[in-house]
């Protein structure tokens, strides 16, 4: 998985990269076909924004979150996009698949 991480109107510092790569690293336990991540943060006057792109197989996932602390916002943003890849992800399977098993042998 690729990562990038940019900013607008705040300097991305180590620290700030490291927050947010061991973050989405947990995205990727879930969901092994994420592919790429885009991350934007935002400083507008007291808020901070926090916004993430994901390509994964066949679609892109976008999210974004606000808060009032960079950290909060980024903690927000990577609980949405969890919970959207693994929405995705159980889009994926097919669940009719054991009904017509179960049928068959009936």
């Amino acid at each position: 998985m690729q990562l990038n991480v940019s900013g607008h109107h705040v300097e991305v510092t180590d620290s700030l990269r490291d927050y947010v790569e061991s973050k989405i690293e947990k995205i990727a336990r879930h969901f092994d076909l994420v592919s790429d991540v885009q991350c934007i943060l935002t400083v507008e006057k007291l808020r901070h924004k926090a916004e993430a792109t994901a390509k994964v197989n066949g679609g892109t996932i976008y999210c974004d979150h606000t808060e009032e602390d960079m950290y909060a916002a980024i903690d927000g943003l990577v609980d949405k996009l969890e919970r959207r890849v693994r929405k995705y992800k159980e889009k994926l399977v097919d669940h009719h698949a054991r009904d017509n098993q179960k049928t068959r042998f009936a």
